[in-house]
């Protein structure tokens, strides 16, 4: 039977502090109970190409999230918490499966909710061999305190950093104050690991990188946000700048959201990279499918 831990008796894992009694089957704002749910594991031939690289980073999606984002991509995991309950020692066994399978990385998609739970996986599978870099793969809306529990656990940290306009949290993902929140949590990250370093073949074994979804209408959103990039963080810093929105689950209804997003509108933030000469990282093409990312060094 799987020991309680005593740090969900009274969750206060992410910045909601739900304060639920997780052990007692009590849920919060994720939804996530005591057990670790997780929707699927899989080789990801398509993340950035110095997370996947040649063999692929060993994904795991974490069921459940503590932001309810009108256009997530993966709403059927994320919003409706599809997915099945497994042990702690059961997802110590994953982590050593997809090493076998040799891929370049652990992938936690999603992690916030079971961070607990990751780390007593993590201890057992290193315990028995696991030994390749665990990428923390996550939206950004972390408590700085639980990120130092994970510090010596995790490699990669690959944190979203989505809104500057507290508006825009509100009336799409249904929080407040997450531009304030995830870049405090995002300054941790770089204490904990740095920038990125990367190995022979090109894969990251340490550091942050920084992702930013274009939102459509939103332009102005994404240039306050790489404005903040490259006044408060390292030059060496990655950023991947993703081109690949398109409106599905909530936000088909929105009138701002309904819609991909525009050549000219593309075009304005690739001219505002070029312009504020941030020197690493990926940009999307526009109109790749929607889980290719085509690198670009700036």
């Amino acid at each position: 039977m799987q020991e309680k831990l005593k740090e969900l008796e009274k969750c206060e894992i992410c910045p909601h502090q739900c304060k639920s009694n997780r052990n007692k089957g009590k849920i919060g704002r994720c939804k996530a109970t005591d057990k670790v749910k997780i929707a699927l594991y899989s080789v990801h031939h398509f993340e950035e190409p110095c997370i996947s690289g040649e063999k692929g980073s060993g994904t795991i999606f974490f069921s459940n999230c503590n932001l309810n984002c009108i256009y997530c991509q993966n709403y059927e995991i994320s919003q409706l918490g599809r997915g099945k309950e497994i042990t702690i020692e059961e997802l110590a066994e994953i982590f050593l499966k997809q090493q076998e399978k040799g891929v370049e990385n652990i992938n936690l998609v999603t992690p916030t909710s079971y961070v607990m739970q990751i780390i007593e996986a993590i201890k057992t599978a290193r315990k028995k061999g696991l030994t390749i870099p665990i990428v923390y793969n996550t939206n950004a809306y972390e408590n700085v305190e639980t990120l130092k529990l994970l510090e010596g656990y995790i490699d990669v940290y690959l944190p979203d950093l989505k809104y500057a306009e507290n508006e825009l949290d509100k009336k799409y993902s249904k929080i407040d104050n997450y531009f304030e929140i995830a870049t405090r949590a995002i300054q941790e990250m770089v204490r904990q690991v740095g920038v990125p370093k990367l190995n022979e073949k090109g894969i990251v074994e340490k550091g942050v990188m920084i992702r930013h979804l274009v939102l459509p209408n939103q332009i102005e959103n994404s240039k306050s946000i790489l404005r903040w990039i490259t006044k408060n963080l390292p030059n060496e810093i990655y950023v991947s700048i993703m081109a690949q929105y398109f409106p599905t689950y909530k936000a088909k209804e929105d009138e701002k959201l309904n819609r991909k997003l525009t050549k000219k509108e593309w075009q304005e933030i690739e001219d505002y990279i070029e312009e504020l000469e941030i020197e690493n990282g990926y940009v999307q093409e526009l109109g790749e499918q929607e889980e290719e990312y085509v690198p670009n060094w700036w």
